[in-house]
């Protein structure tokens, strides 16, 4: 649900949300509704703010975060990780306003001394550069998290690892739409106990990742999806 912020508060339009969440659900269940509150005074220069909210089904089974969470581990969710979850399987949320304030946090977090998953979400890269097809914003984000990514790379500890991914593409160059548009998404990983110089070929599916960061973690699981461990770590 879109609305602006002059006509529409956004504590009513939360309610609204939460009142399409509450009768989103059995046969007319869907995914998420989403809160997104915008600014500006006409087409051209309308924007949407970081008081964006995601109202989520719950996982219809048990995810990573969940059998972490069961293992006594911790859950770090940053940025709208707690909302996409419904909260599953999460032992802190931290609230972020964009881009710049989830890279603080991760920088935070990698001098930080916990046992687990810090699961941090950039959102600015879809919501604010990818689907308004910014491509000098991208750049610029791009930039930006590239600058603080050598900042953490040395700074992790020998027992740290680090994975880099997307749930989809959002290519700012694509104007047929503004749609997300359909690339492979990465997964970089990087850490002391990593194998450098591998290619592991195109792999299907998030659960991929998610049992390989249980198996890190040696936390077993039944999760779909190939393991990756053996692929990755020395």
């Amino acid at each position: 649900m879109a609305a602006h912020e002059d006509v529409v508060p956004v504590p009513k339009l939360y309610s609204y949300c939460q009142m399409a969440r509450d009768m989103l659900k059995g046969e007319h269940g869907v995914g998420r509704v989403i809160a997104r509150p915008f600014v500006g005074n006409c087409a051209e220069n309308f924007k949407r703010t970081s008081n964006r909210h995601d109202y989520s089904l719950k996982p219809p089974k048990k995810t990573m975060l969940d059998y972490l969470k069961e293992a006594g581990k911790d859950v770090i969710g940053v940025g709208k990780i707690y909302d996409i979850f419904d909260g599953e399987g999460i032992t802190e949320k931290i609230r972020t306003n964009g881009n710049t304030s989830g890279i603080e946090v991760m920088l935070n977090l990698v001098d930080q001394d916990f046992n687990g998953l810090a699961f941090i979400n950039l959102v600015d890269f879809d919501m604010i550069y990818g689907h308004r097809r910014n491509i000098p914003g991208y750049a610029a984000a791009t930039a930006e998290f590239d600058n603080a990514l050598g900042k953490m790379l040395k700074r992790l500890r020998p027992e740290d690892v680090l994975i880099i991914t997307a749930d989809h593409g959002c290519d700012p160059g694509y104007v047929k739409t503004t749609d997300h548009t359909r690339e492979y998404v990465p997964m970089l990983t990087v850490g002391t106990s990593v194998k450098e110089n591998n290619n592991l070929g195109t792999v299907v599916g998030f659960g991929a990742i998610a049992k390989t960061v249980c198996s890190y973690l040696e936390v077993p699981v039944e999760l779909d999806g190939k393991e990756l461990a053996k692929q990755i770590f020395k």
